[in-house]
């Protein structure tokens, strides 16, 4: 059977299916110049062209089953993992899901291009339906690839957004067996959950039998924050360190009061200053001022 003979041979998905076979070469070395390959596969054509074929392959499976609408058919599972992947690095160097919609959509019309030419009359109806039937497959492959694209893109920003939490609320070893952590901006259960996850393991990493939780920079305190801080501080005494809290304002301490929160098993100090000497204290080391020791001599 020639090329016309296979072409008008089946539904127009299968017919498809086959084109995508016979034409794989040809459609993924057209592809391997298009935006979408081309700008991120920079240093080698070869590896563009292989990527190529793979979504080919792919699409050729799509099509034999007749899926050809459907996100979820079998078929785009590579398709996910290849463009899908492909976009989010697009994504990250500052493309737009305009752009990247755009590109996936510049691969239909190659193509339409080759399969036109498997028909000897491109005007026929089976040309047409193998045609419509490329473009709705094409059309799919978009909607797979920016699914796939802000699907990555939201993994990314959570992990980052992990990321600055873990860096927003830093553990300082402020001596032997005292360790601090300074809190600044607003505290809600993600980050708090942080503070306690952090804290915990830097008392077993520095056997710290006293933690201080400095919350001057802290704007706002309401009944959550503070039954945070509450869990907090029990969690590091199951641990084995006292906690302390420090930097209470005076707007702060009014808040709590009026909330009846009860702090009194807290042990709390007005600065980190204050709360460091405390633990030294406890500690047995005696804290005395420089000017103090000056006019002494």
């Amino acid at each position: 059977m020639d090329v016309p003979e296979q072409a008008a041979a089946g539904s127009a998905p299968q017919r498809v299916s086959g084109f995508f076979e016979r034409r794989r070469e040809q459609i993924a070395q057209r592809w391997a110049d298009a935006p979408l390959f081309r700008s991120v596969f920079t240093v080698s054509r070869d590896e563009a062209v292989e990527a190529c074929k793979a979504v080919v392959d792919a699409l050729s499976d799509v099509t034999a089953t007749g899926r050809i609408e459907d996100i979820g058919a079998p078929g785009f599972a590579t398709v996910r993992r290849q463009l899908g992947g492909m976009a989010a690095t697009r994504a990250r160097t500052g493309c737009t899901s305009a752009q990247i919609a755009d590109e996936v959509a510049a691969l239909r019309g190659p193509a339409v291009e080759l399969l036109r030419e498997e028909f000897p009359d491109p005007s026929t109806a089976d040309a047409h339906e193998s045609v419509l039937a490329l473009t709705l497959v094409m059309s799919t492959l978009r909607l797979v690839v920016m699914e796939t694209a802000l699907t990555e893109g939201a993994d990314l920003i959570e992990r980052q957004r992990q990321q600055l939490l873990e860096v927003a609320t830093p553990v300082i070893k402020l001596w032997e067996g005292t360790v601090a952590v300074p809190l600044i901006g607003t505290l809600d259960s993600a980050r708090s959950q942080v503070v306690m996850e952090s804290l915990l393991e830097a008392i077993v990493d520095q056997r710290a039998r006293y933690a201080i939780l400095d919350i001057t920079g802290v704007p706002t305190v309401d009944s959550l924050v503070a039954q945070h801080l509450m869990k907090t501080v029990a969690a590091a005494r199951l641990m084995g360190a006292e906690c302390i809290v420090s930097g209470i304002r005076p707007a702060i301490a009014q808040t709590i009061v009026q909330l009846g929160i009860d702090l009194g098993t807290v042990v709390t100090r007005a600065s980190l200053a204050d709360a460091l000497a405390y633990a030294l204290g406890r500690q047995g080391i005696e804290v005395s001022r420089a000017d103090a020791g000056a006019s002494a001599r």
